[in-house]
């Protein structure tokens, strides 16, 4: 992943957050209609790494509360480094509560070689190119890592649900948009897509009175 550093934005504090939702009230008129009576955005930044790839792993198709709880369990038995999970037999595994699926995930990912620093200066479309690699990763996933773990500004997760309601929503349209028309949608919001994401997050939590997203 050589070349020069990355040159994308990347947020680092409210302040970051504040401009971006200047830009987008003034840009688009219904994102400033959506911000009115929603408390300040959160950051939602993250920490990086082999981790917290592995927690989304782990919190895939189960509920926050299982999530959580198989989660805790993992941290316990200090599965949570690439040498220990590769060193641990899929019965250990699954005796945490991981599924047959998810350890396999867990040791695709454990032996995948990520260069996580490396990550941090690379594209964005390099970072989801490298992590969409590794089984059990997808689009969604590695554009939530580029949002929140490397605080990239201008990424957006179509695919998430949460945010087809909340454009449903905010632009009044008949029905739920799909992931490759929301995604165009989202050009008109660049450069700050993970701060409109972060404003539908926020409307669709307030409309429905439940996170789009932990």
């Amino acid at each position: 992943m050589g070349g020069a550093p990355v040159t994308e934005r990347v947020i680092i504090g409210h302040d970051c957050i504040a401009e971006g939702v200047d830009w987008l009230c003034a840009s688009e008129p219904r994102f400033a209609t959506a911000m009115q009576g929603l408390p300040p955005l959160p950051l939602r930044l993250k920490p990086d790494g082999f981790a917290q790839l592995l927690s989304a792993i782990v919190s895939q198709q189960v509920s926050v509360a299982a999530a959580a709880a198989i989660w805790g369990r993992m941290v316990d038995a200090r599965m949570t480094t690439p040498a220990n999970v590769t060193a641990a037999p899929a019965d250990d595994l699954r005796a945490l509560g991981l599924s047959r699926q998810k350890v396999r995930y867990a040791h695709a990912l454990a032996s995948a070689g990520i260069d996580y620093d490396a990550l941090r200066d690379a594209p964005t479309s390099d970072v989801t190119r490298t992590l969409t690699a590794v089984p059990g990763i997808g689009i969604w996933t590695a554009e939530i890592y580029a949002m929140f773990s490397l605080g990239r500004a201008d990424v957006f997760a179509p695919g998430d649900l949460a945010l087809q309601e909340a454009a449903r929503m905010i632009f009044d349209l008949p029905d739920r948009p799909k992931e490759r028309a929301l995604r165009d949608m989202a050009q008109g919001w660049s450069p700050w897509r993970s701060v409109a994401a972060r404003i539908m997050w926020a409307y669709y939590g307030q409309s429905k009175q439940r996170e789009g997203i932990r």
